[in-house]
C-alpha cells in the first residue's frame, strides 16, 4: 500500500530569528533562517524591534523555503507553527501568519511547543545519526531554558528538573558581558575557552536540591571576582581572557554534567539527548561524548543547524502530530509561557 507524502510548512518566530522550513514526511527539504542583527548594538534582544523585524522577514522567508524545497504551496498538507514559549510580540507574528495561511489554503493548523521541538529535532531523518530510543533523557539548554526531561514517547514528556532562576544561555551571555565581550557573548566564551586553562580560576557551584539548576549565584560570584581583580589591575580581564572564559565554561559544564549523572542514576536511563542553542557549545558536546566512555551513556548531539532556533524542528513535530491527527483550531493564540 502506498502512502501519500505529507508536506509540512513550518514557521518559527519565538525570539529574534524568523525561520521557515518544508519537510516531506520526516525529511527536511529546506530550512531558511533570517537572523536579526539589530539587537547587537543593544546588548540583548529588544522585544519590540524583534516583532517588527519578524513582520518584515516572514513573507520572504516562507517564499524562500517553498522555493528551495521546490514545491508549490498547494501541495502543502498542513502548516505548523511555534505557539510558545517565547516573546509574545514575536510569537504573535508567526501565529497570525500560520493561521491566515492555513485558512487561505484550507489545510490543518498544528501548534508546536518550542522546547518540545528542540527535543524532537533528533527525529529529523539523517543518514549519519540515529534518533534516540524511548525512553531517553533530554537536556534542553538555551538562552531561556535549562531542563532535564524524561521522554517516554513523542508526546509523553516529563520535566525532572529545571532552572530556578537564570537559564544556562543567560549565564554564558551575562558572564561574557561582565568580561566586556559583545552580544551574543556565549559563543565567544566558548571560542576563547578553547585557548585557556579551565582550572586557572575556581568559581563556586550552587547547592541546589534534586535535579533543579541555579545560575544566578554563579553569575554574581563571577561579577564580584572580576570587580575585585580589576580594582587592583585594570588590565586583568584582557590579560587573562582565555583563562577566565575556560574557567567559567568549565564550571558551567560541571554543573550540567553533575545533574545529568544524577538523573541517569535516578532513572536508570543511559540514552541522553541534548537540544537548544547552548548545545552548539563545543565544551558541552565534548563532555557528553566523554560521558559515553566514562559512564556508558549513548549520547545524541544535534547538527549545528538544529541547535539554534530553526523551523525544521517545528516541522518534525508538525509531521508527527499530523500522523496522529493532532490539529489546532483557528481560535488558537500565542502563549509566552508554555510548559512541555
Amino acid at each position: 500500500m502506498e502512502y501519500k507524502n505529507i508536506y509540512i510548512l513550518a514557521i518559527e518566530s519565538s525570539c529574534d530569528d524568523t525561520s521557515a522550513a518544508v519537510l516531506c514526511n520526516n525529511t527536511k527539504l529546506s530550512n531558511v533562517v533570517a537572523a536579526q542583527k539589530i539587537h547587537e548594538e543593544y546588548g540583548g534582544v529588544v522585544p519590540e524591534l524583534a516583532s517588527r523585524a519578524h513582520q518584515q522577514n516572514i513573507v520572504p522567508v516562507v517564499h524562500q523555503a517553498l522555493a528551495k524545497a521546490n514545491i508549490d504551496k498547494k501541495q502543502l498538507s498542513a502548516i505548523a507553527f511555534t505557539r510558545g514559549p517565547g516573546l509574545m510580540g514575536s510569537l504573535l507574528v508567526g501565529t497570525s501568519f500560520a493561521k491566515s495561511m492555513a485558512l487561505g489554503l484550507d489545510v490543518p493548523l498544528i501548534e508546536v511547543n518550542h522546547m518540545q521541538a528542540h527535543i524532537l529535532a533528533h527525529f529529523i531523518k539523517d543518514e549519519n545519526n540515529l534518533p534516540p530510543s524511548f525512553p531517553f533523557l533530554a537536556m534542553t539548554i538555551s538562552g531561556g531554558h535549562t531542563q532535564i526531561v524524561v521522554v517516554r514517547d513523542y508526546f509523553d514528556m516529563e520535566i525532572l528538573g529545571e532552572t530556578l532562576d537564570d537559564a544556562v544561555g543567560e549565564a554564558f551571555d551575562k558572564s561574557a558581558k561582565i568580561l566586556g565581550l559583545p552580544y551574543p557573548g556565549g559563543p565567544l566564551v566558548d571560542k576563547y575557552a578553547q585557548l585557556g586553562n579551565p582550572k586557572a580560576f575556581s568559581f563556586p557551584k550552587p547547592k541546589v536540591g534534586g535535579l533543579n539548576f541555579s545560575f544566578s549565584g554563579l553569575k554574581t560570584s563571577i561579577l564580584y571576582f572580576v570587580q575585585k581583580m580589576t580594582k587592583d589591575d585594570p588590565n586583568f580581564v584582557s590579560e587573562h581572557l582565555n583563562d577566565l572564559c575556560a574557567s567559567i565554561q568549565y564550571t558551567i559544564i560541571n554543573i550540567l554534567m553533575d545533574k545529568l549523572k544524577k538523573a541517569t542514576k535516578q532513572t536508570g536511563i543511559k540514552d541522553i539527548a541534548i537540544g537548544g542553542g547552548v548545545s552548539a557549545n563545543s565544551g558541552i558536546r565534548k563532555a557528553l561524548k566523554d560521558g559515553e566512555k566514562k559512564y556508558g551513556w549513548t549520547t545524541h548531539i544535534p547538527k549545528f543547524e538544529y541547535c539554534t532556533d530553526n523551523a525544521a524542528m517545528i516541522g518534525i513535530v508538525g509531521y508527527l502530530k499530523y500522523k496522529q491527527g493532532i490539529f489546532t483550531d483557528q481560535g488558537v493564540t500565542a502563549k509566552a509561557r508554555y510548559v512541555i
